[in-house]
């Protein structure tokens, strides 16, 4: 009788949680080109006449609320309709096979660890994830992955419960290239509001298809269960070998090399409901130096046991570039593997990770974090090199931090911008300079117009090989910020942004023009303003270069958009 009414007052708490009409049911950050698709799916309840009474918000890296950033439109939609909503509308058609149902633009520019709120008149109804907390390495990121909420739960309110949703884990849509073929795809359009009462169990951690570093001597198998009637047990098989009777954790002893099978079964007379996982342990291969992890074979594991030093770092992918007198490679860390923190000079070793390769350019993915770093404050020397040895052995320089004396930069262009490249001359020589570290801090700062030094590291892609300076400090000219010559014409504010526009003010009231341009030197924005208000709704979170022209005075300014 007690089991009875327990679960009859699960059911009433359960039904009493609907006295909203919409509802977050799934975050998803996508792993086509620029971390795409990214949005949420939103489940309708209950009849909406104006759906223009919600709106969405994302709250990124633990910054808090944005508040309200996208509303709907005056729409009617009906109990028992999924909404998707994107942050474009170019690779979320390729990855579901339509457009979505609403591109808020980036309200939606959320990357795995962000959180999101929807508001019905102004006021927060539910919420997935912390708002006050960066996702990053917590149970709720959905880094290149999903999150989704379980059958019978929510709206939340303005509290977030873990418990009410289930992760594909981060990086489970790597190398995917449509939901429809994924082999963990996100699954919309399958949330209920009546909560599943059958008894289950759910193995939690780790995730499926893991790889753990070489060296990791043991793996715990968590698992939770739901709905219990009592007399349950679990029995676990870890390739063919079934131990009866188990809790959680249960331990698996492992070795390098070694991929693991895992089945949980809730048994009861018989197996009432089961779960399976399957993760690897990595073996590795030791290397001594860079060039002998240069001459490795792509998709297999090493541990570069010699010190290597940092020469740069950017957020961008979490790279890191290191070399030894040996050579240099790239770190690319997507997923943040490597949580110990460094600067630049840093020596680092016992670095282990999978040999890669990508656009012609060698990297190291890491697999674990190999710690504090082992030396600090190194002198870092570039090699000096000509445009022509640069142009003779360019994969022997290869993310290499070396130096070019004396060299002229095309200035036709004369402010940098992300992702452009610059012709470089010296003597009847000729190489190429890009700006392919977003974060440097001359992005805006005008091109050098007299022959200048540059240090700087190559680096190659699919359409040639590259130097990229650091930053300013890495030319032996002087390099002043556009904003420095008459920016005090034009004010542009509020940025950083998260409102879906910015104003920008002139001297006077004569026609203002203004080209927005992405982290790629892509125009996304040209107009003549004609109420001072630029609408950068439909474009997602990131840096971008302004340039606004009045009369004859022009400026370009840099531009957030949180």
């Amino acid at each position: 009788m007690k089991k009875l009414y327990f679960l009859c007052l699960t059911l009433l708490v359960t039904s009493l949680s609907f006295g909203q009409d919409l509802v977050i049911t799934a975050a998803f950050d996508g792993p086509l080109p620029g971390g795409l698709p990214k949005g949420i799916e939103l489940y309708v309840i209950n009849d909406i006449d104006d759906l223009s009474n919600y709106g969405i918000g994302s709250a990124n890296n633990g910054g808090g609320t944005d508040g309200e950033e996208f509303t709907f439109p005056a729409d009617a939609v009906t109990a028992g309709t999924y909404l998707l909503i994107g942050s474009e509308d170019v690779e979320f058609p390729n990855w579901f096979g339509s457009a979505p149902d609403y591109n808020a633009g980036s309200a939606m520019g959320i990357n795995g660890d962000d959180a999101v709120e929807l508001y019905q008149n102004g006021v927060v109804i539910d919420t997935f994830g912390d708002i006050n907390v960066d996702g990053n390495g917590t149970p709720w990121e959905y880094l290149d992955g999903w999150a989704y909420r379980v059958d019978g739960t929510g709206p939340d309110g303005s509290t977030f419960v873990l418990g009410n949703w289930f992760f594909s884990g981060a990086n489970a849509l790597d190398g995917e290239t449509s939901n429809g073929a994924a082999a963990s795809p996100i699954p919309v359009g399958t949330y209920t509001t009546v909560a599943n009462t059958d008894p289950t169990i759910t193995i939690t951690s780790p995730s499926n298809a893991t790889d753990f570093a070489p060296g990791t001597m043991s793996v715990d198998v968590e698992f939770s269960t739901t709905n219990l009637v009592g007399g349950e047990t679990v029995d676990i098989t870890v390739n063919g070998n079934t131990t009866n009777n188990v809790s959680s954790p249960f331990t698996v002893i492992t070795v390098d090399g070694q991929t693991y099978n895992v089945t949980v079964e809730l048994v009861d007379g018989g197996v009432i409901d089961s779960d399976m996982v399957s993760f690897s342990v990595l073996s590795s291969n030791n290397v001594a130096n860079i060039a002998a992890l240069r001459a490795g074979t792509i998709g297999e594991v090493y541990t570069l046991t010699g010190e290597a030093f940092l020469t740069y770092q950017q957020n961008f992918r979490n790279q890191k570039y290191i070399e030894d007198a040996s050579g240099a490679i790239l770190i690319d860390d997507s997923s943040g593997t490597i949580s110990s923190m460094y600067a630049i000079g840093d020596g680092i070793s016992g670095i282990s990770g999978t040999l890669g390769e990508f656009s012609g350019t060698f990297q190291f993915v890491p697999v674990a974090d190999p710690g504090a770093a082992t030396s600090t404050g190194n002198t870092l020397t570039p090699q000096t090199v000509t445009l022509a040895m640069l142009t003779a052995n360019s994969e022997q320089y290869e993310s290499e931090l070396v130096e070019v004396i004396a060299v002229t930069m095309d200035n036709t262009e004369p402010v940098f911008m992300t992702g452009t490249a610059y012709a470089l001359t010296q003597g009847g020589d000729n190489f190429n300079f890009r700006t392919s570290f977003f974060d440097a801090d001359y992005i805006g700062a005008n091109v050098p117009t007299t022959a200048t030094d540059i240090v700087g590291i190559l680096n190659e892609r699919a359409d040639g090989y590259f130097i990229t300076a650091r930053d300013a400090d890495d030319f032996s000219v002087q390099i002043l910020s556009v904003d420095e010559f008459g920016s005090n014409a034009f004010s542009m504010y509020p940025n950083p942004t998260s409102t879906g526009f910015v104003n920008v003010v002139g001297t006077n009231d004569n026609a203002i023009s203004v080209s927005v341009y992405d982290v790629l030197g892509k125009q996304v924005i040209n107009q003549t303003l004609t109420n001072n208000r630029i609408d950068v709704s439909a474009l997602n979170a990131g840096l971008y270069i302004v340039k606004i022209s009045q009369n004859d005075a022009s400026v370009t300014k840099k531009l957030v958009i949180k």
